[in-house]
């Protein structure tokens, strides 16, 4: 059964189109997904069917500017991650969690949004997958210049001159408005210096937090990832690091975990997690 597409419309006013995969017990809990930066929606289809299927509520939804949530004239669209965040991602929590208990599923981006978003503060419980703000120091040593020079200066400069950044043209991710793409770009190692208002928005987290990365995730580290953490003051947390032996494979990378290969792997073990075990700790 393909899922159902909603419109929800955000505190300031934006449409977001969203994908809600219901599940036949109608008492059943629900599992927000939340994208990574230039990713669509439709890319974590098979795993929201994989959560309806093993009992949850799934919902997917693209971000302003991307996807079903596209404009007509991108450079147009004021849109940074801070709106992705505080207005997007809690559009859909609200919805989310109004008639049921919630958790999210946030990959890269979509797991440190959720200290963004003031409804996080109602979830249950967070998976974080490859979850960093692009601080270029964390990187992967290896891929450390290389993506200094594709993130940190040819993305500006681009967007710069282009007025958006044209990721489709160049096969990288999917079109980005100038403002989320200057953010990531100018990605500070303390995302919260001198914005106490966004301290305490992380500090209003509580869920518990597991945050998965694959070794070989050359933007996930553990140096990000436990940067990323520190920020979710409030919220019980811990951080694995999975090796592609785990699972029998040679290289997983930032994106691979949400194809369904690993359905008979991973996916099962965020089953356990979103029931309230911890596959990772053994």
């Amino acid at each position: 059964m393909p899922g159902k597409q909603i419109s929800l419309q955000t505190q300031d006013g934006y449409t977001l189109v969203c994908t809600v995969f219901e599940a036949d017990n109608p008492d059943a809990a629900t599992i927000v997904i939340a994208c990574a930066t230039g990713v669509l929606a439709s890319y974590y289809r098979r795993y929201a069917e994989f959560l309806r299927e093993s009992g949850f509520n799934a919902i997917t939804f693209d971000y302003r500017g991307i996807g079903l949530s596209a404009v007509s004239d991108l450079k147009a669209l004021h849109g940074h991650w801070s709106d992705w965040g505080r207005y997007d991602l809690d559009a859909v929590l609200a919805y989310a969690v109004q008639p049921w208990k919630t958790s999210l599923v946030g990959h890269s981006f979509g797991g440190f949004a959720a200290g963004l978003a003031p409804h996080a503060r109602e979830l249950q419980r967070i998976l974080m997958v490859g979850a960093q703000h692009a601080y270029w120091r964390d990187y992967q040593r290896a891929e450390r210049l290389n993506f200094w020079y594709q993130w940190h200066l040819r993305m500006p400069l681009l967007t710069h001159k282009t007025g958006y950044f044209p990721g489709k043209r160049l096969g990288l991710t999917e079109d980005l408005p100038r403002g989320v793409a200057m953010d990531w770009a100018r990605s500070p190692r303390d995302f919260t210096r001198g914005q106490p208002e966004l301290r305490r928005s992380f500090a209003a987290v509580t869920a518990p937090i597991a945050a998965v990365a694959p070794t070989d995730d050359a933007f996930a580290t553990p140096a990000a990832t436990n940067r990323m953490l520190r920020y979710f003051s409030s919220a019980p947390s811990s951080s694995h690091f999975l090796a592609p032996s785990r699972y029998g494979e040679q290289k997983i990378g930032h994106f691979a975990l949400f194809n369904d290969r690993f359905k008979p792997t991973f996916w099962h073990e965020s089953i356990d997690y979103l029931n309230g075990e911890n596959p990772w700790t053994s």
